[in-house]
């Protein structure tokens, strides 16, 4: 809780990944991947609860032994590739008889997050009344200097302005790094909500890493083996 609003945190893991077999639980450093995300999640300050949200009994019984709880399971029609995440959150709000002001979405797929990065960003939303922020980080590759090419070749323009400007003259830009969500849970929280287009920004300043495939994950494992050593 922070200034009397309360907080459930969601951490959706369902047990189908095309990229990589039972990608939330494979281990990294002897710890499954999801309990990066749960034992930060842990540490926060202000997360009165901590839900993983699963379709796979073994993701729910590593989940429970890494502190989350696993209350019930997900349907498997919110697990499926078509799935959305909101959907998700909107079924797990609905099962909890307990009611909350705010649910902070962490994904298991981006175990850089630090405590920090959550209790920040909760004090933000609640001290700047936002009802809805994402976290982003920058990015080196300005969009001004992308391209696409049509079916004639031709180059076209991602975004409309002038390419010849220096770089260091570049508005800065950031990209959602799908590390938290943080939305007001009332009635303009619903199945059509789009996360990625939650209102307020919280910047993370620190490097962050979206596991989809093995490089990814390859990559996952020599950020955490350093810090072991």
């Amino acid at each position: 809780m922070y200034n009397g609003k309360s907080f459930i945190a969601v951490i959706p893991a369902r047990g189908g990944s095309k990229g990589i077999p039972n990608k939330n639980i494979v281990e990294v450093e002897g710890k499954p991947l999801i309990a990066y995300t749960i034992e930060t999640a842990l540490q926060s300050k202000y997360l009165d609860r901590i839900i993983v949200s699963t379709d796979n009994e073994e993701i729910a019984i590593v989940s429970k032994d890494w502190g989350a709880e696993v209350p019930f399971l997900r349907p498997s029609c919110l697990a499926t590739d078509e799935s959305k995440t909101i959907e998700t959150v909107i079924h797990v709000l609905e099962q909890l008889q307990s009611k909350y002001d705010y649910v902070v979405l962490l994904q298991p797929t981006q175990p850089l997050r630090k405590v920090v990065h959550i209790d920040k960003a909760i004090q933000q939303a609640i001290d700047k009344e936002q009802s809805s922020l994402l976290s982003v980080s920058s990015v080196q590759q300005h969009p001004i200097l992308m391209r696409t090419i049509d079916e004639n070749g031709l180059l076209n323009s991602i975004i409309n302005g002038n390419s010849t400007i220096r770089r260091q003259d570049f508005q800065e830009v950031y990209i959602v790094d799908g590390t938290i969500y943080i939305n007001k849970i009332d009635e303009n929280l619903t199945e059509k909500t789009s996360l990625n287009d939650n209102k307020y920004a919280y910047v993370i300043q620190d490097s962050y890493i979206d596991i989809d495939n093995y490089k990814d994950l390859e990559r996952f494992r020599m950020i955490v083996s350093e810090k072991c050593e």
